[in-house]
């Protein structure tokens, strides 16, 4: 069984945006030179284009062939993907910043968000950012995984590019999914972050703990969620979270799914716990909100028909389908 294999496997959140990319990632082979060459020059393989973190694309496809490496600027790193089915390799080219270009960049006054983002080598193509693109549903979601595992590969080597053990330059290797240092010869694996992501429940099962904070859109309320710290287990992370957050004590801790979140580069863990009692003492450097929701209302939200225009986050969260799991379908702790 290889991984496209495994990846096929059902879980509760099967489907949920950024995972299932369908690819075996021939991590077997990463160090084997010769099979690296083969799949670097199948005239099928095909490629995805990060730059600043945005896709490229080219109407409304981001796959190109890997061939045409050389004329969207220069790279900073090519990583492979993996390969797919039909045995056609997949690889992620990260761009220098210095091959994309942003519409109003020495402009103080027109912000990030606002900029347009073009490559200076191809201004035919566009640049767009996963998070809107998932949120639209226009791609297929196995495609939308690829591109989640491309994002999120090339967001670990931007940000470790030197030795953490000695400090000096980094340099790629097995395909891009190790980095090694010449000078200490330590070599570095690609991280994810673990965050737990919770859905706390009242004593009587017939209510949930929903928060906001300043930055969600204007009325959504969501799962309370935070890092997973070294010496934790999820369990523990859970009750701190929600004892840090909200004040709110919790005893059992279930695991419900996981997802891939792809800014930069983290692991969604989704769980429910139970908690002991409803006083609630919110962080308001955490949050700007937090309440209870009866299993009634909290459909309302996830409908979009809550009467004071509340809302729930989309389908592309784990949230979502945490809320979902427990107001629609009857999840426990």
């Amino acid at each position: 069984m290889n991984e496209a294999d495994l990846a096929r496997g059902r879980d509760r959140f099967s489907g949920i945006a950024f995972s299932g990319g369908g690819l075996d990632r021939f991590s077997e082979k990463r160090d084997d030179a010769d099979a690296m060459a083969r799949l670097a020059a199948d005239p099928r393989a095909r490629c995805i284009v990060v730059g600043r973190e945005m896709i490229a694309f080219e109407g409304d496809s981001p796959v190109f062939p890997f061939f045409e490496k050389a004329g969207f600027g220069p790279l900073r790193e090519t990583t492979l993907l993996g390969v797919d089915g039909e045995g056609v390799p997949f690889y992620a080219l990260h761009l220098d910043d210095a091959a994309v270009e942003a519409a109003g960049e020495k402009d103080p006054t027109v912000s990030w968000d606002n900029r347009r983002l073009a490559l200076r080598a191809r201004p035919d193509l566009a640049m767009r950012d996963l998070r809107s693109l998932a949120a639209s549903g226009a791609l297929a979601p196995e495609l939308l995984g690829r591109l989640a595992q491309a994002k999120a590969l090339l967001a670990w080597h931007a940000r470790h590019r030197f030795c953490a053990n000695c400090g000096a330059p980094s340099l790629p290797a097995a395909a891009g999914w190790r980095r090694d240092c010449p000078a200490c010869k330590a070599q570095h694996f690609p991280r994810t972050d673990p965050v737990v992501i919770m859905l706390a429940i009242s004593a009587d099962g017939e209510r949930c703990l929903l928060g906001r904070q300043a930055r969600f859109p204007k009325g959504m309320h969501s799962a309370l969620a935070g890092f997973v710290e070294p010496g934790e287990t999820i369990e523990e992370a859970v009750r701190r979270e929600l004892f840090e957050e909200a004040g709110v004590v919790c005893a059992a801790v279930s695991y419900l799914g996981s997802q891939p979140w792809p800014f930069p580069m983290n692991l969604m863990i989704g769980c429910l716990a139970r908690a002991a009692g409803d006083a609630l003492a919110i962080d308001r450097a955490e949050l700007e909100e937090a309440r209870w929701f009866s299993r009634a209302e909290a459909r309302t939200l996830i409908e979009g028909r809550h009467p004071d225009g509340l809302s729930a986050p989309q389908p592309l969260a784990i949230a979502h389908w945490l809320l979902k799991s427990w107001a629609v379908e009857g999840a426990s702790p």
